[in-house]
């Protein structure tokens, strides 16, 4: 049963740079409202996530997504849908009020890290409650990556 579920599970956008801006305090697995050629673009990838990120509107006790680029699906003729608009996230009450509690402190923000179907088939969103890294932080992460892929590469050559 592992391996089916394992099958299942596709991961469609990933935002690959949020782990390199911001430092992830606490992250959470939500669902969105979309519409049905939002989900069949989805399904065939044409979703880009790199320039979103989450917030509230003005007036409104709800997280959106904001600045997500999922294509219009060519088979929707009439009723197909914007490509930038907001999308309303769901989580618990709880989880949302520790958010926007969070984003409203300075400094803190909501970034998205992945878009996935999970092995229900059902799409979510990985968010996280981040902090935004400066520039020395920066430069100590390239530090440590290029440091780890040098001692893999002596560890490999002195194994030989």
């Amino acid at each position: 049963m592992a391996e089916k579920q394992a099958e299942n599970f596709k991961v469609v956008a990933k935002n690959r740079r949020a782990r390199f801006d911001y430092e992830l305090i606490e992250t959470l697995e939500v669902g969105t409202v979309l519409t049905g050629s939002e989900v069949k673009s989805i399904r065939e990838q044409k979703v880009s996530i790199n320039e979103s990120f989450v917030g509230i509107m003005e007036g409104l006790d709800q997280l959106y997504l904001f600045n997500a680029d999922i294509s219009q699906y060519k088979q929707a003729s009439y009723n197909n849908h914007e490509n930038k608009r907001p999308r309303v996230l769901l989580l618990h009450r709880a989880q949302k009020i520790r958010f926007i509690n969070a984003i409203q402190k300075k400094g803190m923000t909501i970034v998205p890290l992945s878009m996935y179907f999970n092995h229900k088939g059902i799409l979510k969103l990985s968010i996280a409650l981040a902090k935004g890294k400066n520039v020395t932080d920066k430069r100590e992460a390239i530090k440590r990556k290029d440091w780890a892929l040098a001692k893999s590469r002596i560890l490999k050559n002195f194994n030989k």
